[in-house]
């Protein structure tokens, strides 16, 4: 059954898991020294010529309990040096905050109710930047979905959480049960690419799925990369797509909808071979699996999980080199394939 939990509820788990995956500064224009791959802290710099004297250490701790699971949620290139303006002004105007900058009223900061609320206050101010929270939960899985874009679809919103519910959890059982198991989807105006995938969120391009409506096994590809978890440096990109292919070829919902299939092979696609990504290199890894060794690949993405991968993986895993493996597969290239579909109206 899937249940929606509140507003309230939702606020206080996102801050708890900002908090924990990233290093928060607040102490104001300083900024400590970091590791070099470490990222960089989220720091607040108080602008206040007014007349109004602040208490800047609980300026801070509000920022710091509200900022960076806001960021969090917003995405990894939202700004994490914000500054924040306090100004005089006869408007009636209380709070305003965006993306690396917030302003206040120095009228209605000065009033003690409102400051002692401003954690509240400022969180209120920045889920304006987003047109909906959601947040569903189903038996141990749970996904928050914020769309950023009030033209996106409901529909197709629909359609993506029906999706997470249905193919994640067999993603995270089958083949990485550390995965975690809340997951963040957000929908973005301003995003040019498809979708992307990082740490335990879902960014998707509004513009490209009211385009592509029944393109839903997006979800299927990238949450099998928060199921991968490689992390840098286990293996080629290549590689780490054609495994997100070909598990969305395996588990996908409806690849026959999105009218999304496996190419047939062919000259051009042999000039790079399997570098080709995508679902060039996926149809290679079903070839495998049919006709060489099934779950092949499965050991492969335990071996890239593992950092173990290198060239001669291939080999231990299936007596021949990747480039002998592609030839045999360019030779004879033909499969059976079936893809997943489903009723439309």
């Amino acid at each position: 059954m899937l249940k929606k939990i509140s507003k309230l509820a939702f606020l206080t788990m996102l801050s708890a898991t900002a908090l924990a995956q990233n290093t928060t500064n607040t102490s104001g224009t300083q900024t400590p020294q970091r590791n070099r791959n470490a990222p960089r802290p989220y720091s607040i710099t108080i602008d206040n010529k007014t007349k109004v004297n602040l208490d800047t250490a609980k300026i801070n701790a509000a920022f710091k309990e509200t900022y960076p699971a806001f960021a969090s949620a917003d995405g990894y290139r939202t700004k994490r040096e914000v500054t924040m303006r306090v100004i005089d002004t006869t408007n009636n105007f209380t709070i305003k905050a965006v993306p690396g900058e917030i302003v206040v009223n120095s009228k209605w900061i000065k009033k003690k109710a409102n400051f002692d609320n401003f954690q509240i206050n400022l969180q209120q101010a920045l889920h304006k930047n987003w047109t909906s929270v959601d947040t569903i939960k189903k038996d141990d899985y749970q996904l928050v979905f914020i769309n950023k874009n009030s033209a996106f679809n409901p529909n197709i919103q629909k359609e993506l959480i029906e999706t997470y519910f249905k193919v994640f959890p067999t993603l995270v059982n089958t083949f990485n049960d550390k995965t975690t198991h809340n997951v963040l989807f957000v929908t973005d105006t301003a995003y040019k690419g498809v979708a992307e995938a990082s740490g335990n969120r879902i960014l998707f391009s509004t513009n490209y799925m009211n385009a592509h409506p029944t393109d839903i096994d997006i979800v299927t590809h990238e949450g099998m990369h928060l199921v991968q978890g490689y992390g840098y440096g286990s293996g080629p990109v290549w590689l780490t797509e054609g495994i997100a292919d070909f598990i969305r070829y395996r588990y996908g919902v409806d690849n026959i909808g999105s009218k999304w299939a496996l190419p047939d092979l062919t000259a051009k696609h042999n000039e790079k071979k399997y570098e080709n990504s995508y679902r060039i290199t996926a149809r290679f890894f079903e070839w495998i699996d049919q006709k060489v060794k099934p779950g092949l690949i499965i050991e492969m993405d335990k071996e890239l999980r593992n950092k173990t991968y290198n060239k001669d993986t291939w080999v231990k895993l299936s007596g021949k080199t990747i480039d002998e493996l592609w030839d045999e597969y360019a030779k004879n290239p033909e499969l059976t394939l079936k893809y997943s579909g489903k009723e439309r109206i």
